[in-house]
């Protein structure tokens, strides 16, 4: 079998006719279409997203690029994208964190989330990484990006929510929850 994932000058249409799979409220597969299919029809599917931190425990967040079809400009988690065809969520991550970020990291899963509006109906598999290096931001994928204090991240998203995607308010509050849980 082939190497997966899409080459980092693919096109916006060949992005398009990805194959994604469609999936119910349970996050089980129905059916396969492409991603252009799935989003025109509003079927949910399931993507990753990672919180990638540093050794200062500060998290990357990224703005994304003002020609990308969900959320354009908006400061989103440190990478994110589809699961394709055949691939696990693991699998995705590290691609998605090497096509996005350059980089390569040990990933922990964190939480599964099943379709909602806040995430645009998709299922949701969220990573959490540590790196000691810069990331080197894609620039078809993103605009600029940022590690910033989780005190920074919490005022800035408090004070101006639309600043960033719905999908990363919804993950962050999550993850905040499930970490707090996990220090009782």
């Amino acid at each position: 079998m082939g190497k997966k994932g899409r080459l980092p000058k693919e096109s916006v249409q060949a992005i398009k006719k990805e194959q994604l799979e469609a999936v119910d409220e349970s996050c089980k597969p129905i059916g396969v279409l492409t991603r252009a299919e799935i989003h025109q029809k509003g079927l949910p599917h399931r993507s990753v997203h990672i919180f990638l931190f540093n050794d200062e425990g500060q998290i990357y967040i990224h703005r994304r690029s003002l020609d990308r079809e969900e959320n354009p400009g908006l400061w989103n988690s440190s990478a994110s994208g589809h699961i394709l065809v055949g691939e696990t969520p693991l699998v995705t991550a590290k691609r998605e964190l090497k096509e996005e970020l350059g980089l390569n990291v040990k990933l922990t899963q964190v939480l599964n989330v099943k379709p909602c509006p806040e995430t645009n109906f998709e299922c949701v598999v969220l990573f959490e990484g540590r790196t000691k290096k810069m990331p080197k931001p894609n620039p078809r994928e993103i605009l600029e990006g940022k590690f910033i204090s989780i005190p920074e991240l919490e005022e800035w998203m408090e004070k101006n929510p639309e600043d960033f995607s719905p999908a990363f308010r919804y993950l962050w509050k999550l993850y905040r929850e499930t970490k707090a849980q996990t220090q009782e």
